[in-house]
């Protein structure tokens, strides 16, 4: 059965995977979403505590995609992607963390953009077509997809980022490539950054240029990261139905949803645990039932988090009934007990974040970084609030998105002393960068696509 992707605004036909991949904003500026997503076959899932990486990423794909690619197409470009460890770190007892820093960039993105970037390629390269990439980030995105997409032919890749917002290894890592990737800082926020791709996805007059997003509005970066989810559970788990509880740090969402496509294909999970910089407003929304935008997006040391409307809210509102416009506007409310019943939101102040990284290197003799802390503190808030849970009985898996080298300034403030540096960082220091400053201005970006356009 093919399945079919729906906008979340609703006033846009269905289209097919390709098509939503492609496009990555739906033309009435939703978000697209499959209508329906198929369970896993029990008997494959018991089969994945012995299948490594790309075995099981082929597993999970080839159910959300098997009416569009070939499966020995399909799984040639998992192992392509996916050449690289994942570890899963066991803390204490039943507690773990989910080290998703060993890819090519040292961020939980390679997992989505590797595999997003090879089946870009395959349907653009099929129909001789030239897409250009227009993406913004908050970090960790910008350098995954630069260099997911960095020497492809048919693909050129334009990525915006907060200028004061990332650290010196974030940008480091988009303004050193070159062929087919430009890098524009923006003098603004994340926010900004955002506000400005999507007004340009729905600008008649860029049309020409075949423009397509390669972060989380693209429904493309959501489906692979569902897998890291099966995997981590496969590693650690008794027994086929032992259910698990994540704790997700989370800023644009992408991640979370990932997690949530992973529950609907039939992963036992109890609940997820989301949790948040002092940008709080989807955890005072699930807390008050009144959703506030955060504007302009408060500046915290978790930098990737810093989103004042995370633009994946519309899919989550969108499956549990509500609907959500682009302006963050609910039309038409969710079912907040539901969500209630299997989300718990935190927020993490900076202070908590720092204090979180020095004990839990004090404890446990371990670094993680600033996005991995939230989401370990965010566990250890939703144990204090519910004792039931604190025992070592219940399975919980935190994840760590991104290497503590990234952030070693803070690291060395924390702890006194700069993280090791892997070798995908080292290199780049003596390469030389190359990026435009741009005001937050649209008819500059504008000016700059159309100057840079390849037919």
């Amino acid at each position: 059965m093919i399945i079919k992707y729906y906008s979340t605004n609703l006033k846009s036909p269905q289209v097919r995977f390709k098509n939503a991949l492609l496009e990555g904003l739906a033309p009435d500026g939703g978000l697209y979403m499959p209508e329906h997503i198929p369970r896993i076959d029990r008997k494959e899932i018991e089969a994945f505590p012995s299948l490594d990486y790309p075995n099981i990423a082929f597993r999970v794909l080839r159910t959300l995609l098997h009416d569009e690619l070939e499966n020995d197409l399909l799984l040639s470009l998992c192992y392509d992607s996916y050449n690289f460890e994942v570890p899963v770190e066991n803390i204490h007892d039943r507690t773990f963390i989910l080290r998703l820093d060993r890819g090519p960039t040292l961020s939980f993105k390679d997992f989505a953009a590797r595999m997003m970037a090879r089946l870009m390629n395959c349907f653009i390269s099929a129909e001789g077509l030239r897409y250009t990439i227009l993406t913004a980030t908050s970090g960790d995105t910008g350098s995954a997809v630069a260099n997911a997409f960095h020497g492809l032919e048919n693909i050129d890749v334009i990525v915006l980022f907060p200028f004061a917002e990332v650290t010196e290894y974030q940008r480091k890592q988009m303004t050193t490539l070159d062929k087919n990737i430009s890098a524009i800082a923006i003098d603004g926020k994340f926010d900004d950054c955002q506000s400005l791709v999507k007004k340009a996805f729905l600008d008649p007059s860029l049309s020409q240029c075949s423009l397509t997003s390669a972060n989380s509005i693209n429904i493309g970066r959501l489906l692979p990261q569902s897998v890291y989810y099966f995997y981590s559970w496969s590693r650690v788990i008794k027994d086929i139905s032992e259910n698990v509880i994540f704790s997700v740090p989370s800023g644009n969402y992408g991640n979370l949803m990932g997690g949530v496509i992973a529950r609907e294909l039939g992963l036992p999970v109890k609940k997820f645990i989301i949790a948040t910089n002092e940008n709080n407003e989807v955890p005072e929304y699930l807390r008050t039932g009144t959703y506030n935008i955060i504007n302009p997006s408060i500046n915290c040391i978790s930098s990737a988090m810093n989103v004042g409307h995370p633009s994946n809210l519309a899919r989550i509102i969108a499956l549990y009934g509500g609907i959500m416009n682009k302006e963050g506007e609910i039309l038409k409310a969710p079912d907040l007990q539901r969500m209630r019943k299997d989300f718990s939101g935190f927020s993490v102040t900076d202070d908590e974040t720092r204090k979180t990284i020095a004990d839990f290197f004090k404890l446990y003799g371990s670094l993680i970084e600033p996005h991995g802390a939230v989401a370990w503190k965010g566990m250890q808030m939703f144990r204090d609030m519910n004792p039931d849970y604190a025992d070592d009985k219940q399975l919980f898996i935190s994840l760590e998105t991104a290497h503590p080298s990234k952030f070693r300034e803070e690291i060395v403030k924390i702890l006194g002393f700069s993280p090791s540096v892997p070798e995908q960082l080292a290199r780049i220091d003596a390469l030389k960068e190359n990026f435009v400053k741009m005001e937050n201005n649209y008819d500059l970006l504008k000016e700059f696509i159309l100057r840079h356009h390849k037919q």
